[in-house]
């Protein structure tokens, strides 16, 4: 059993990135943690990390040792967890989720808030990011993202169709230059999500129900933001034009308060995943929270136009 306390902490500590961070988490002091990692290197007769109080580095030997640990402490939670199926158990354990801020906050939160409620023996944790995060490095279920993951590991399950689209605000229209194609705005005032340190923005579109060569155009704005609701609140206040997800805008659409421009020409797919490892037996509680999304999602966002 103490081996796979070894374990369980080694992974702790090595996800918090520093011995000041895992005494945080696992409600520690720091000697007690710093004692307790040469308790098992001396154990092992290895070095597992370098580190000072603000920072921890793996040694090869600290790398092997937590993935394959990491590989025995999930066996043993799937283990577990199909003894619980079996005896008709209510979920429960801890429920690791990441996504975007925007999206996250508008419809992960208010789901994984119900869900919990449904469910009091499962612990939610919900990790928002400007970028996806590793499932396997950072201890993660489930991972929200945009298109399908290149990684064959993962399992991606459809949960929202979603696409860009291309929309100002009235007040804006009125005075807005001529745009009757994607190559026109350059020659408009376009408020962009600066984001990845990029110099400029680089819009797609593709022809409406035709088939055929998309278009992608450099835009440019004096307005920008690496925020996205910064971007939207620009573009309501009538600052210029934005592109911007279908999920993120579709009630100003509705309302009135933004136009659709270029009806010709679609901004391009963004639909959303759920995704998880692939494993022999995902754990209840995962396969519960994504069916909920996946069900959930197609009544809180409007199908596509």
């Amino acid at each position: 059993m103490a081996a796979f306390d070894d374990l369980a902490f080694f992974q702790h500590l090595a996800r918090a990135g520093s011995l000041t961070a895992a005494a945080r988490t696992l409600g520690l002091s720091l000697s007690a943690v710093s004692k307790r990692l040469k308790q098992l290197e001396a154990r092992l007769g290895v070095s597992l990390a370098a580190r000072t109080t603000r920072r921890l580095t793996l040694t090869p030997e600290g790398e092997r040792y937590l993935a394959r640990g990491s590989l025995i402490l999930e066996e043993l939670a799937e283990l577990e967890g199909t003894l619980n199926e079996a005896q008709g158990q209510t979920l429960n354990g801890a429920l690791r989720i990441n996504a975007t801020f925007g999206f996250g906050r508008a419809h992960v939160a208010p789901l994984l808030s119900a869900f919990c409620h449904a469910h009091p023996g499962v612990k939610g944790w919900l990790e928002l990011t400007n970028f996806p995060l590793s499932l396997a490095d950072h201890g993660l279920d489930i991972g929200i993202r945009v298109g399908e993951p290149p990684d064959s590991r993962l399992i991606a399950r459809p949960i929202l169709e979603s696409r860009r689209v291309l929309c100002a605000a009235p007040g804006y229209i009125e005075r807005m230059p001529a745009l009757d194609n994607p190559q026109d705005l350059t020659r408009h005032a376009c408020l962009v999500v600066q984001e990845n340190d990029t110099d400029f923005p680089l819009w797609r579109f593709e022809p409406r129900g035709k088939r055929g060569p998309g278009h992608s155009v450099k835009v440019s704005g004096r307005l920008s933001s690496n925020d996205a609701e910064v971007i939207t609140r620009l573009a309501l206040d009538g600052h210029g034009v934005m592109l911007r997800s279908w999920w993120d805008v579709h009630a100003h659409l509705k309302s009135g308060a933004l136009v659709a421009l270029l009806p010709e020409w679609l901004g391009v797919r963004a639909d959303f995943y759920a995704v998880y490892q692939a494993r022999r037996h995902v754990p209840a509680r995962v396969r519960a929270f994504i069916d909920l999304l996946a069900w959930e999602m197609a009544g809180r966002v409007p199908p596509l136009p």
